[in-house]
């Protein structure tokens, strides 16, 4: 069973910076695509940043500029640097796994999620 453990969320004032971790139970070489989303209370969950295999990594509209993900095979873990926060930016922040095994047979798995809260 695969599971993904967010870490490094925070309280942090606007402006500052925070960076996410999300370290795998295994190795994450088996996973095609990573990814962080959030979801802020009463919204719906969002997308933030998706962080292929291979490939660039896209961001959505709202953090681009701001936000950096990256990928450590070596050390099954990907991150999401965080920098010029924005009040706007607090929310549950979940990593997202997707697992391509052969047509027909594929598996997402998601993290418990960790609080980022940015005061103004």
């Amino acid at each position: 069973q695969v599971q993904l453990v967010e870490s490094g969320g925070g309280l942090v004032q606007a402006g500052g910076s925070l960076r996410l971790s999300c370290a795998a139970s295994g190795s994450i070489s088996r996973f095609d695509t990573m990814a962080w989303y959030r979801q802020a209370p009463g919204k719906q969950r969002e997308f933030v940043a998706t962080i292929p295999r291979g490939g660039m990594t896209n961001y959505a509209n709202f953090v681009k500029g701001r936000f950096t993900g990256s990928r450590d095979n070596a050390k099954n873990t990907v991150y999401l640097q965080m920098n010029s926060l924005k009040p706007e930016d607090t929310a549950v922040y979940y990593c997202y796994a997707h697992e391509f095994v052969r047509w027909g047979t594929e598996y997402d798995y998601w993290g418990q999620g960790t609080q980022v809260t940015v005061s103004s």
